[in-house]
């Protein structure tokens, strides 16, 4: 059974591994060099009320985790927040991606979010479908913008009004 709950420091240095597995081996997040778990610290202590980390657990052991950020640092994007989830790789196909996202959506909502916005690298299918499934729409492409693994890679943006 998946849980949810506030991530905490102590969860620092699972998230560096998750993040780390994915800089390595996949286009799913554009970071390039693997972060310590120091790195993630100073990412943790900036984050708001209004932009929260939760951490997924499957029996009690973390499973995966996600987090809202300001979509772009203007005033008036304020109620726009971006959602990332990322699940650790031997916990897919569980259900953890899906209560992470919906927990996103609800708290986006909560806080008086009016856009959540999502997207992922077009070769990540499954998180695309995800968004979709949980009422995302696509809202555009951007090509060549990420270049990682010796190639260029398009983002499709998603888009759910809350």
């Amino acid at each position: 059974m998946t849980t949810l709950r506030h991530a905490t420091a102590a969860d620092l240095p699972f998230i560096a591994g998750v993040m780390n597995h994915y800089i390595a081996t996949s286009t799913c997040t554009f970071h390039l060099e693997p972060r310590s778990p120091e790195d993630y610290a100073a990412w943790f202590s900036d984050r708001t009320d209004a932009h929260p980390v939760t951490v997924a657990e499957l029996d009690g052991d973390p499973a995966g985790f996600a987090y809202l950020s300001p979509w772009r640092p203007r005033e008036a994007y304020r109620r726009s927040v971006e959602g990332s989830v990322y699940v650790h790789p031997e916990r897919h196909r569980r259900g953890v991606g899906r209560a992470l996202l919906a927990d996103l959506i609800e708290r986006a909502r909560a806080l008086g979010h009016r856009t959540l916005i999502g997207g992922a690298c077009t070769e990540a299918e499954a998180s695309l479908a995800l968004q979709r499934v949980l009422g995302f729409r696509t809202v555009g492409v951007l090509n060549d913008v990420g270049y990682k693994f010796g190639r260029w890679l398009d983002v499709e943006h998603t888009q759910l009004l809350l």
